[in-house]
């Protein structure tokens, strides 16, 4: 079934949106974290169950034999009786049980959250990473058509006796470079589409394609929110803070639940219950003659426990604190997040601007130098130079491009903890 999932998905071009809502059913590490959410509710359910009553049915049966006794020499004895027990009062211990139990279902919700929220921002770098591999595959492709025609060229020229073998083998050493590239681009490309198949969690035959996304400049150059507004909104928006909070409390209720372990308890103990045995009077008679019931309540009121209380609530205290430190580390690891896409992002958008100037003047150059080449005013090595210049400058402002838009998508996933491409 999983089979024909992903070959039936695979034949279709997967926008971003298609691929979260894809993830979010498929995905292994998060379907797990679906059902440790399952289980803590099941903990829930028992911890709360600790305010019934117990009850449980016994029964004995016995068997003796005296050797050298008189009379008789062989017993049997059995009993039956149901026991009830209720806890009315350990110290607060039970409620604070459950407390605990429904705070870790919502820490295991704040798990799943934060799961699907790695898995988007994964998925978007993936997603980026494959829209900028199958650019660069473009620039290289029309890399190896323009050096494959000088090359020929070259060869033209060599044959009339223009130019010598060395400048040939030059020019044709520049189409291998170019040739060698693109199958670099290529394979880069296909680790990139491996990557989010792994995310996904497609079979091996699966293919994907992705849906263009296309980015002007003014897109690219767009101004950023001020960056303390975005920490301030990831901070109300990260998952993980949410669940170190509630961790906090449940250590919080440990230092409760340890203490509870010098207060006093109170349980009440009820049964009913009848025997028999031989010899004596027949089954009936003896069953209702035997029949008992009882009703009893037992004050437990710690003295001594080897220090186990004292330490437990000490290593309560130490765990809140700890959890703190947690949050605290979480804070300024989410700022230190927040700033870096900023400087990022503006550096890239630099880039952008210098590779734009960078890339219009490397064209205007290049496509003057193949001129003059096919009129034999050039030599080969300004030509490869002029070349590579060209190439290197198409390659910087497709990078730029890239890194400015994925720092902008991060920067507003940090914002509206969602994010679309375009």
């Amino acid at each position: 079934m999983m089979a024909f999932l992903s070959l039936t998905a695979a034949a279709r071009t997967w926008t971003y949106s298609e691929c979260v809502d894809y993830a979010r059913q498929h995905n292994i590490t998060l379907r797990k974290s679906i059902l440790a959410e399952q289980t803590s509710g099941y903990s829930l359910d028992e911890a709360e169950a600790q305010w019934q009553p117990t009850l449980d049915f016994a029964t004995t049966h016995g068997f003796t034999n005296y050797p050298w006794g008189e009379g008789s020499r062989n017993t049997y004895s059995s009993s039956y009786g149901l026991n009830a027990g209720w806890t009315v009062w350990d110290g607060g211990k039970r409620e604070n049980t459950i407390k605990q139990s429904r705070i870790q279902t919502d820490i295991d919700r704040y798990n799943t959250a934060d799961i699907v929220r790695t898995l988007e921002t994964d998925l978007l770098q993936v997603y980026t990473n494959i829209l900028y591999a199958r650019e660069a595959i473009g620039i290289y492709e029309e890399a190896v058509k323009v050096s494959h025609a000088q090359a020929e060229r070259a060869r033209q020229l060599m044959e009339a006796s223009r130019i010598s073998k060395v400048d040939y083998a030059q020019l044709k050493s520049q189409y291998e470079q170019d040739s060698y590239a693109l199958v670099n681009a290529r394979s880069t490309y296909d680790s990139r589409r491996m990557e989010l198949k792994q995310l996904l969690e497609l079979g091996i035959d699966a293919d994907i394609e992705l849906a263009p996304v296309e980015w002007d400049s003014a897109r690219i150059m767009a101004q950023l929110p001020p960056i303390a507004d975005t920490y301030e909104l990831a901070l109300a928006t990260d998952m993980k803070i949410r669940g170190l909070e509630a961790e906090q409390s449940v250590s919080e209720l440990d230092i409760a639940v340890a203490k509870a372990g010098k207060m006093p308890k109170i349980s009440l103990n009820a049964g009913i219950g009848t025997g028999y045995g031989t010899p004596g009077q027949a089954f009936g008679q003896a069953m209702k003659r035997s029949l008992n019931e009882s009703v009893g309540l037992t004050l437990s009121v710690p003295l001594l426990d080897n220090k186990k209380t004292r330490t437990a609530v000490a290593r309560a205290k130490v765990a809140s604190l700890d959890a703190q430190l947690d949050i605290d580390k979480r804070r300024t690891g989410l700022a230190q997040l927040v700033e870096n896409w900023y400087i990022d992002t503006r550096s890239a958008q630099s880039r952008y601007t210098a590779a734009e100037a960078q890339f219009e003047s490397a064209r205007f150059s290049d496509e003057l130098t193949n001129e003059r080449f096919a009129l034999g005013y050039v030599n080969p090595v300004e030509l490869m130079t002029s070349h590579n210049t060209y190439v290197e400058a198409q390659h910087s402002l497709l990078q730029a491009k890239y890194m400015a838009m994925l720092g902008q998508k991060m920067i507003e996933f940090y914002r509206n903890a969602t994010v679309s491409l375009p």
